[in-house]
């Protein structure tokens, strides 16, 4: 038990990941009983996810995969729990070798979880071995949202966005990080949101690579480019948000298929958005991965979700941050702004490219701005080099050591 923990009565306990041999033979045994539907009637993804690039994921998950390379990766890993507001919370806290580095809290989405973040550890915890500098280290924290991966299943209705957000402030404070920020895509994009609305003591600044703002509501078409993440938007409501209404509505009901069947599961996770399901197709059907979006890393995600069995308890994680009652509860109050520094960067990939213009009317203090080369919804996944450099960028200006003395 740590000093803190003392203090608070709350323990941080070491946590390791354990997998016994029989669920991964359980695991293979289910994928190769699996019933196939018939090859959908259209040559891209508009009827789902195609036949032949679950068939080709299934045979080299039963056949190929090792997930023991996972578990050894993430055991290589300073992992620990601890229960916050009555949920075991699970995280990665990895403390840089760097002086004066800066506290980082980074949070995974859906369908993500802390593998998605893996490849930036390095990048941001030992800069100097990634082509950054000393004084742009973070110490690194990864929380894996209630309900996903390690962390504990929520046995009562309540945690939405904004519990979430109190609840990492609450382990920033355990951990004995005064002073940091915070960063977040998809929905991690929402709670870091949160977290800035909120304005917990010590929270220097955020940075989002997902303006989750821009799905409340029309946003301003006047130029070209904004016209072209209205037509985007627009193209998402129409025919990529089955999963979202799915698991926004009905959790409980696809929960069946995701916990019954790895490889329903599977095409579940798939089934997300256009740019990263091609690129997750290609590694498969083609073997030619997109960065670092490989068949092993894309597998090793899937497969925390079968054997930790939060394929439910992720989808209900939808219910309460953008279901009937949460859109209600929204529209009825507007929510305060977020009065630190922000940073947003937009990659090419993501469902839309958010125009600058839109991301000041969201973040009147926004601070940092830049349209990456390359990367996707999963940026930090798919191109962990470059997000450690924006990463690097928005934050750079808020450590101790930059902030000007206030004039006396």
């Amino acid at each position: 038990m740590t000093a803190v923990a003392e203090r608070t009565g709350s323990a941080i306990r070491p946590f390791r990941v354990s997998i016994p041999d029989e669920a991964l033979t359980e695991l293979r045994r289910r994928i190769e009983t699996t019933r196939w539907p018939s090859r959908e009637l259209v040559a891209d993804r508009s009827q789902g996810v195609q036949l032949a690039t679950v068939q080709e994921l299934a045979r080299y998950w039963a056949t190929e995969y090792d997930w023991r390379r996972c578990e050894a990766r993430l055991n290589a890993l300073p992992q620990f729990t601890t229960e916050i507001d009555g949920v075991d919370i699970h995280f990665v806290h990895v403390r840089s070798r760097h002086e004066d580095a800066l506290p980082l809290v980074m949070t995974h989405g859906w369908p993500g979880s802390v593998i998605e973040l893996l490849e930036v550890v390095g990048p941001l915890t030992d800069p100097t071995a990634h082509g950054g500098r000393a004084e742009d280290a973070f110490h690194l924290v990864l929380p894996s949202l209630p309900g996903y991966g390690f962390s504990g299943e929520p046995a009562e209705l309540g945690w939405d966005l904004g519990r979430t957000a109190r609840a990492w402030a609450e382990l920033m404070r355990r951990l004995d990080h005064p002073r940091y920020v915070a960063q977040g895509g998809d929905v991690g994009a929402g709670v870091t949101d949160a977290m800035g609305r909120q304005g917990p003591e010590g929270l220097l600044g955020i940075h989002t690579n997902l303006l989750v703002t821009a799905l409340g509501g029309p946003q301003p078409t006047n130029s070209e480019e904004e016209r072209a993440a209205a037509d985007a938007i627009a193209t998402f409501r129409s025919s990529g948000i089955a999963y979202f209404l799915q698991q926004a509505t009905r959790p409980q009901t696809i929960g069946y298929a995701l916990l019954d069947s790895p490889v329903a599961l599977a095409a579940w996770m798939l089934d997300h958005d256009t740019d990263a399901y091609y690129k997750i197709s290609g590694a498969f059907v083609d073997g030619r991965p997109t960065g670092h979006l490989t068949r092993d890393r894309i597998l090793d995600n899937i497969t925390l979700y079968w054997l930790t069995g939060t394929g439910a308890s992720a989808a209900r994680s939808y219910w309460e941050a953008y279901g009937v009652d949460a859109a209600a509860a929204a529209a009825a109050q507007s929510p305060p702004e977020v009065r630190i520094p922000v940073g947003f960067t937009t990659f090419p990939g993501e469902i839309w490219r958010t125009p600058r213009s839109w991301a000041e009317l969201a973040y009147p203090t926004l601070t940092y701005f830049h349209e990456a080369e390359r990367g996707g919804h999963f940026a930090a996944w798919e191109e962990p080099e470059l997000f450690a450099t924006e990463v690097r960028a928005a934050f750079g200006p808020l450590r101790p050591s930059r902030v000007p003395e206030p004039r006396r």
